[in-house]
């Protein structure tokens, strides 16, 4: 078991690492998990930035690693009202006239903890917003801190977010992450022998802003592939937003995304807990060697659609509370 601060790309980070796993934590931007890469199967598992993409990795981290939305995806008009307080963001994508995903993505953590066990090798990043470091304390008035623990053993990574409400006053919370998994992620194997499976439940129908209509749907035939077989995420674009609903896995319930090598049978695990309740699926056009299956706690614009929370995912801290979520990695 390893943990070193290394400088990686020009910019400091910290390396964890077991017999079996690599990882690479970029606290400067947003704690950002840049690495994770299997060394007995040799199988990189996340989107990481090369030398020449740096630029693109700091201006736009969203498409590398595993970024924290907060919010997740897009809130209509860039604003929305809970308790009395109306929270406005700037408008970040003009042509909807919405924004999306926040900007703790692209913030300093500080570590603030280290830990070296027989058996795992675990980091604490955290991030204070309050009326001094105020760059998302400005949009969103509540002092909290947002804490990530990465803990990395022979078996898989472990990633928990917690967020600790120390305003006054009930604190909204929706919290995503935009995890780009590399395709083809084994040697000698092409785009076309990768299937993804997904714990879908039904799929949101969107309007031409991108914000749910409100209606759910059934999946179609193609999208229910994706709770049996797999469905094919390359060649064509795809964005869909998605409740979750488990899927059998080995005979058992599961929540999260399988990308499957069906050539060598090697299987890419992002499992999630019961607090993410919502995916969406994205290619970016199809053509790019990623994909993109994104898990929400809340639906695209809970705030604003007029649905009862147990739909939508709309969630809140109490002062002085805190809230927790849990996703994992691991290759069969």
């Amino acid at each position: 078991m390893k943990i070193e601060k290394i400088s990686w790309q020009g910019i400091d980070a910290v390396l964890l690492e077991t017999k079996v796993y690599e990882a690479i934590i970029v606290p400067s931007v947003g704690a950002n998990l840049v690495k994770l890469y299997n060394k007995e199967l040799d199988i990189d598992i996340l989107r990481t930035p090369t030398a020449e993409e740096m630029e693109t990795f700091l201006n736009r981290p969203q498409i590398f690693g595993v970024p924290l939305l907060f919010p997740p995806n897009r809130i209509e008009d860039g604003k929305y009202t809970y308790a009395g307080t109306e929270y406005q963001y700037p408008i970040t994508i003009p042509a909807q006239n919405n924004y999306h995903h926040g900007i703790i993505k692209s913030q300093p953590f500080t570590i603030t903890r280290t830990r070296i066990s027989d058996d795992a090798a675990e980091v604490e990043a955290s991030f204070f917003s309050n009326k001094v470091n105020n760059d998302i304390f400005l949009d969103f008035p509540h002092d909290f801190v947002c804490k990530m623990r990465f803990i990395l053993t022979d078996n898989e990574l472990t990633h928990i977010v917690t967020f600790c409400n120390n305003s006054a006053k009930s604190m909204p919370l929706g919290v995503g992450y935009h995890t780009p998994i590399l395709l083809p992620f084994s040697k000698n194997t092409d785009k076309s022998d990768y299937k993804l499976r997904l714990s879908a439940g039904k799929r949101w129908e969107l309007s031409e802003r991108g914000l749910p209509t409100g209606n759910l749907l059934n999946l179609s035939d193609e999208e229910s592939l994706l709770r049996t077989e797999g469905m094919a995420v390359t060649g064509k674009p795809i964005e869909i937003a998605l409740t979750d609903e488990a899927l059998i896995d080995n005979e058992k319930p599961y929540h999260g995304a399988i990308l499957t090598n069906t050539k060598d049978n090697i299987s890419v695990y992002y499992e999630v807990d019961s607090q993410f309740k919502h995916w969406t699926l994205w290619n970016n056009g199809g053509e790019v060697d990623w994909v993109c299956p994104e898990p929400q706690t809340w639906a695209i614009n809970a705030p604003n659609l007029n649905l009862p929370k147990n739909i939508t995912g709309f969630q809140t801290v109490e002062s002085g509370k805190s809230w927790s979520g849990t996703t994992r990695f691991y290759v069969k």
